[in-house]
């Protein structure tokens, strides 16, 4: 039987470097109250099309340090938390802050907290 030296392991300070970094935002990207992502970037290109089948309409921005970043907005406003967005207020080449939950793929989906919205700044 082996005895333990009562001292941590080489590994635990990596497994805890591990975490950190995990967990940090990716660059450009600010966490805001209500575990939103914020982003400030120029609308590219506005795609409603996707409502007409109770999809998530895409609002492309250019962050700069970044490059590009899809916002969705989805069909269904009553099931979010967040306010609707005014779509019609929006235009290419207009700046704009957008704040959402951050999915796997580097989308933002503004719909599951108060704090979520993208509007022009």
């Amino acid at each position: 039987m082996q005895q333990s030296s009562g001292r941590l392991s080489l590994a635990f300070p990596l497994v805890v470097l591990l975490a950190v970094v995990a967990c940090a935002a990716p660059r450009g990207e600010a966490p805001a109250a209500g575990g939103a992502t914020v982003v400030e970037g120029t609308v590219a290109a506005i795609d409603t099309a996707p409502w007409a089948y109770d999809g998530h309409a895409r609002v492309e921005l250019d962050v700069p340090g970044r490059g590009p970043v899809v916002v969705q907005l989805p069909a269904r406003w009553n099931l979010c938390k967040a306010a609707p967005v005014e779509v019609d207020a929006l235009a290419p080449g207009m700046r704009v802050r957008a704040a959402g939950g951050l999915e796997e793929d580097g989308r933002l989906t503004v719909c599951a907290d108060p704090a979520h919205g993208l509007s022009p700044l």
